[in-house]
């Protein structure tokens, strides 16, 4: 947990905090600060055999993030390519293996 956390705070600033409950070990996670948009939400250890989520996140520059990324132990899954007049998509896997998307609008994209 420890590791997926800092990834997510250094790449992506996000901030995290521990929910005490009994159902075990439970992180709200905060994505934006007010008043940007965010989709805040959870961390917590998998269970079993989940079917796999793929969120993919805003960024304000796709090059920069996939610097980021790297350089904090993630890997890419694959390379930066364009969603024709959306903009650009990348997906990549962080510290535990978990696969997500970073997208940087531009209309432009093709």
């Amino acid at each position: 947990m420890n590791r997926v956390k800092k990834f997510y705070e250094t790449v992506f600033d996000w901030k995290f905090e521990k929910w005490e409950h009994e159902g075990g070990e439970y992180w709200l996670i905060y994505t934006g600060k007010s008043p940007e948009p965010g989709i805040d939400g959870g961390l917590f250890k998998k269970q079993g055999k989940e079917p796999p989520i793929r969120n993919t996140i805003d960024v304000p520059n796709i090059d920069e993030f996939i610097k980021k990324i790297k350089v904090n132990g993630g890997k890419m899954a694959t390379p930066k390519m364009p969603v024709y007049g959306v903009g650009w998509l990348a997906y990549f896997y962080d510290t535990e293996g978990n696969i997500s998307g970073i997208m940087q609008s531009d209309k432009n994209a093709k």
